[in-house]
């Protein structure tokens, strides 16, 4: 071991006894006038949305939360993060999606179920929060959820004679025909669906990891020594195969569902135009879509689902609060978690950003809002796994597919290799 991983080791160690500590002596929530310790919360979510939640919420208190919020950018989160651990200037909690959280599991402080019961959890959250439950205690407590639904372009689809949506994704064989529109040289014109490429299909990495979960791939999963390893090849309970044929066949002009290449406009700015039909894209993503075409006439719809063998499922970026372990002052940090985390402010962060609630109680209230109703249904079904870098995955994931659709490699040779080169991060990030 280098002499900086010894030291931050070294921090990790003395900080167990603390956390532990300071949950055996929790007794429930402080009361709303008693005052909490200032602390520091690092994150990617939006600064300016996170810190006019606090606002809102201490307008309630007679006793103001003291949140300090600093936002980072993905790439360099982590480096940062690990970076001021070991010069013991760290953050007291982080608030990341559950997809980059793996590689700081050491640096955290599980929240017990003495203070939090899973029960109580399992109740409150929605399913994929469940990715933060372990058998000693909590990773982090869900905070909100963006998951992927589907934009259709009502004109196209009632030019040609279509009156909804696809429900299936055996469907889009049937529209794909009616949809897409050719030149006399074959050339694609106008767009039913966009999957087969990496360059140009934006959140190609959450689109196909939905297709794996839908298929019971976890994509990452616990080895027999308890570590996250690759589950990108076939077992008894998962068929990426499936996964990775159904994506790559819409970029093959051999194939009679071919409707899409690399040589078009990106599938969000082809969609903007009125060229791509169907859209897979997060909900977070409906008010930008609004704001650059007002004219387009669009709805909004769940994924497309497996009508055989599959798990109802969408891909859902939840992001989570979690404690840090070198924090003195975590007892306050889960107190203002508490508070933040309420129900009631949960509420109005749903309202706030215009997405779906983590939280069942505020999803069981229902809306009127012709949007969210579509949100909160995608939330309850939505699923994640933990990664060791998205930016990784999605390089792997894009080579993988690439090795397909060149024809360098068949499906199983490409997905053999992508999980060699996906367990390679997934053990680093452990180390």
């Amino acid at each position: 071991m280098s002499k900086f991983q010894i030291i931050v080791l070294a921090i990790f160690i003395v900080c167990i006894g603390i956390g532990i500590a300071v949950f055996a002596t929790y007794r429930g929530n402080k009361n709303a006038n008693t005052e909490l310790a200032q602390i520091t919360v690092w994150g990617t979510f939006p600064a300016e949305t996170f810190n006019k939640y606090i606002a809102e919420i201490n307008q309630t208190l007679a006793s103001p939360m003291k949140v300090s919020y600093v936002q980072k950018t993905p790439s360099t989160f982590s480096g940062d993060f690990i970076a001021a651990l070991a010069r013991g200037a760290g953050p007291d909690g982080i608030l990341i999606p559950a997809d980059m959280l793996m590689p700081h599991f050491d640096k955290l402080t599980l929240i017990p179920y003495t203070a939090l019961p899973q029960r109580t959890f399992m109740d409150s959250y929605i399913g994929e929060g469940q990715i933060y439950l372990t058998s000693d205690g909590i990773r982090a407590i869900p905070f909100i959820v963006d998951p992927l639904v589907m934009y259709w372009n009502k004109d196209m689809y009632g030019t040609a004679g279509i009156a909804t949506y696809p429900k299936s994704w055996d469907e889009f064989k049937g529209l794909n025909k009616k949809l897409t529109v050719k030149d006399e040289n074959g050339n694609i014109r106008k767009s039913a669906i966009a999957m087969g490429d990496f360059t140009n299909v934006v959140n190609s990495r959450e689109i196909l990891g939905t297709l794996l979960l839908q298929l019971g791939s976890q994509v990452t999963s616990f080895d027999q020594n308890g570590r996250f390893e690759s589950a990108l090849i076939a077992s008894d309970k998962s068929n990426p195969t499936g996964a990775v044929n159904f994506f790559t066949q819409f970029v093959n002009p051999n194939n009679e569902n071919y409707s899409w290449n690399r040589g078009m406009n990106d599938s969000r700015t082809a969609f903007l135009s009125g060229t791509l039909a169907t859209y897979f894209g997060f909900a977070s993503e409906l008010q930008s879509l609004r704001a650059k075409n007002a004219n387009l006439n669009f709805d909004v719809a769940q994924i497309p689902q497996s009508k055989t063998n599959g798990v109802k499922t969408t891909y859902g970026k939840i992001y989570g609060l979690s404690i840090v372990r070198t924090s003195a002052k975590q007892n306050d940090v889960y107190q203002s978690y508490a508070i933040i985390t309420n129900p009631t402010n949960l509420k109005k962060l749903s309202e706030m950003t215009y997405l779906p609630s983590v939280n069942t109680s505020v999803i069981a209230g229902g809306s009127q809002d012709p949007y969210i109703t579509i949100f909160n249904q995608a939330a309850l079904i939505a699923r994640s796994w933990f990664d060791a870098n998205a930016s990784e995955s999605n390089k792997i994931f894009g080579n993988m597919i690439n090795a397909v659709t060149s024809g360098a490699k068949n499906t199983a040779e490409a997905l053999n290799d992508a999980n060699d080169a996906y367990n390679v991060v997934l053990r680093q990030a452990q180390q």
